[in-house]
């Protein structure tokens, strides 16, 4: 990475005033675990790549320093037994385990406000929602307690923080990164995804954690991601414009900002063209079948009698029912409720294979498109600026459509990136590069020449 390293003291230090101002980003922080970290790495040979940075790992992601409590009251206080290999390879090229950050609970949500641990704050606007479901993570980065961070991705719960929070935020390939060590949400949609301040420090953590792992089926047989951010312009590359992506309604500083971006594009020598990915419509009811049905079946796991919490109760089924009513919140219900219905009989075929097949038809646009020539696409990352806490807490659906520019990306399987691209009444603005599956290199390039033509900071 370039530029000085951040010690373990400085770092602390700085998460702790974070929480001072009433963040509420991290659900577990120790200063002297952040010390013990940074002992075992001195002198080691083989630390040197991350140099003692400190990292914020989402708390879904499991950790041997800390709890791992996916947010919920039914996992508080749970260590697992067993590290992530993203976490284990963070650490082996010098990394620290800084904290876990805060996140609606089991990932399910798109404002951090669904945590048992209470909302996290925006850090430019109190009165805002950081995005989500890894709001925690995009807060450290955005406030400077934390130069990177770890997220996940089931829908867009990397990109859409960094829209709000003014930050980088990457989703990789499904199956770049192991998926080994993460909470299972949605198993056919899960990846964990990076924070940054800036791409290339996104794209050096991704580098980091990313390669074939042999305990995760659906990791790729592919080996560690190079990307070396050498490209200084776009000669060569065609840019596509999906039309479904700039409605009319489109927030207009939003509109601005994209058009300000994409003439950025084109000085930087890209060819941008219109495009089509007509079955964008279906991406949101697509993606809520889906996602609930497979966290329906994941979710079963947590039943007060293997692990996490337990109500005691004389009847099976009370204890069932006790545990899961107590250690669930509203949103994770509601989830397992439309997961199970969807997954029912009498409605397996109506719901659950129809989305499918509508996957099929989002993922087989974007091939389509790529097919005919075009590089990369590019649009909003998200079709507001972040919005006030509770304004979407009433309506579900309202909450749901805050995902509808960035959950095709985690259907179709492929790269994307959210990069800062302007300020409206202070509130930063996202731009988002999609690429072909595995394309990596390509995309992070491309989002590199295109950080160094925008201003993340005018003011629009």
């Amino acid at each position: 990475m370039n530029g000085p390293l951040r010690s373990a003291d400085e770092t602390a230090a700085l998460i702790a005033a974070v929480e001072d101002k009433g963040l509420n980003a991290t659900i577990s922080f120790d200063h002297t675990v952040m010390q013990r970290q940074a002992e075992e790495i001195t002198g080691r040979p083989d630390s040197t790549r991350l140099n003692g940075l400190a990292i914020g790992v989402k708390d879904n992601i499991c950790t041997i320093e800390y709890p791992t409590t996916c947010a919920s009251h039914i996992l508080q206080d749970y260590r697992s037994p067993y590290e992530a290999t993203a976490v284990s390879r963070l650490k082996d090229a010098g990394g620290i385990v800084a904290c876990k950050t805060n996140l609606d609970e089991f990932a399910m949500g798109s404002s951090t406000e669904h945590s048992a641990f209470g909302r996290v704050r925006h850090p430019h606007d109190p009165d805002r929602v950081p995005g989500g479901s890894s709001g925690g993570s995009a807060a450290l980065v955005a406030a400077g307690a934390l130069r990177v961070a770890l997220g996940s991705e089931t829908g867009g719960s990397v990109r859409q923080p960094a829209a709000f929070c003014g930050v980088v935020g990457v989703k990789p390939s499904y199956g770049r990164v192991s998926r080994y060590g993460l909470v299972a949400f949605g198993s056919s949609l899960d990846q964990i995804g990076v924070f940054g301040k800036t791409v290339a420090d996104a794209a050096s953590l991704l580098e980091v954690i990313s390669g074939r792992d042999a305990n995760d089926s659906t990791c790729a047989d592919l080996d560690q991601l190079d990307a070396p951010l050498e490209r200084q312009d776009l000669d060569g590359i065609v840019i596509g414009l999906p039309s479904e992506y700039f409605p009319d309604d489109l927030d207009p500083a939003i509109r601005v900002a994209c058009d300000r971006t994409i003439a950025a594009l084109r000085q930087a020598g890209a060819r941008v063209r219109a495009v089509s990915l007509p079955h964008t419509s279906l991406a949101v009811p697509c993606y809520y079948v889906i996602a609930p049905a497979e966290a329906s079946a994941n979710l079963a796991r947590y039943d007060g009698v293997r692990y996490g919490l337990r109500v005691p109760q004389d009847d099976l089924h009370a204890l069932y029912r006790e545990t899961r009513g107590s250690g669930f919140g509203p949103e994770v219900r509601r989830r397992i409720i439309v997961g199970t219905y969807v997954l029912s009989s009498g409605y397996y075929e109506a719901y659950y294979t129809k989305a499918q097949h509508a996957r099929g038809r989002i993922a087989r646009d974007f091939d389509d498109v790529y097919a005919s020539g075009v590089d990369l696409l590019f649009t909003p990352t998200t079709p507001t600026t972040a919005f006030r806490a509770g304004e979407k807490l009433r309506d579900p659906v309202a909450m749901y459509l805050a995902d509808v520019f960035v959950c095709s990306a985690n259907l179709a399987g492929i790269p994307a990136v959210s990069l800062p691209i302007g300020r409206t009444g202070g509130l930063p603005i996202g731009g988002q590069l999609m690429a072909p599956a595995y394309e990596e290199e390509l995309l992070l390039n491309a989002a590199h020449v295109l950080e160094e033509r925008v201003d993340p900071m005018e003011e629009i």
